[in-house]
């Protein structure tokens, strides 16, 4: 099912279950209740509640933005540091140039191709993708510099394999959910707390206050939308992309 479908359900039902409620209360209200009795605390707790729990998505939002900004990083600095290697593997003679960039387009292939969707769909690494990675490291590390033009380009080269393996363990390190069980527990319970108040209000049939009360209910159906799905990095529709390797590898895909 589509994520976007979802959301739209999602929504929907947010709203229908705050409308129905609304005119099933609104029923059992006598022509005689008068709405401006609503005692003043109550408006004055229902307006600090909401504000508490806006502060609390809009921390949640921030989070896991951070997250998915940082697996975005990760992927781009991998990327990079592979395409300098291949690069800088130029110096070396025909044989080993070719090795070596052939084991880095393996690499590049298989995480573009397979590994990427065992993240998404397992939230880790592969041991396959680790050995190709380190397959690139001997490739680079084993060769004896023959010249001084070789042995400067040497520990360069060097240097771009460690960050790449460095941004491969983040990347598998952003891959899992950040958000934990019991903030989502809190989420979940504050929403139910925050449309729940909205009751105590009055609210009545008109189609102005029908309306504020759907689109309340919709809002913050889509905000713990937004939060779930940048809540995986790698694992959904807003999700960090192989963008990087795609530009800088444009045959990975092949």
């Amino acid at each position: 099912m589509s994520e976007w479908l979802v959301l739209s359900i999602a929504m929907a039902s947010a709203c229908a279950v705050v409308l129905t409620i609304t005119v099933i209360n609104h029923r059992r209200v006598g022509e005689d209740d008068d709405p401006s009795e609503t005692p003043d605390v109550i408006e004055y707790m229902t307006m600090m509640i909401g504000v508490v729990y806006a502060i609390v998505l809009g921390l949640a939002i921030a989070g896991v933005w951070e997250g998915r900004s940082a697996a975005q990083d990760s992927v781009r600095q991998e990327a990079q540091a592979l395409h300098e290697v291949s690069a800088r593997s130029e110096v070396y003679p025909a044989e080993v140039r070719a090795r070596i960039r052939g084991d880095v387009d393996a690499y590049v292939s298989y995480v573009v191709n397979t590994e990427w969707k065992h993240m998404a769909e397992h939230g880790s690494l592969t041991e396959r993708g680790t050995e190709l990675l380190e397959q690139v490291r001997r490739d680079v590390t084993d060769y004896v510099p023959k010249t001084d033009h070789e042995g400067q380009a040497y520990q360069p080269l060097v240097d771009q394999v460690a960050t790449a393996d460095d941004a491969r363990g983040a990347r598998g390190a952003g891959a899992e959910a950040t958000m934990p069980g019991v903030v989502w527990f809190g989420l979940i319970i504050g929403a139910l707390v925050a449309v729940g108040l909205i009751f105590t209000l009055q609210i009545r049939r008109t189609g102005r206050e029908l309306l504020l009360a759907g689109l309340y209910s919709a809002l913050i159906a889509f905000l713990l939308f937004l939060i779930w799905d940048f809540d995986a990095p790698f694992g959904r529709g807003l999700s960090a992309t192989a963008g990087p390797f795609l530009d800088l590898f444009p045959e990975a895909t092949r």
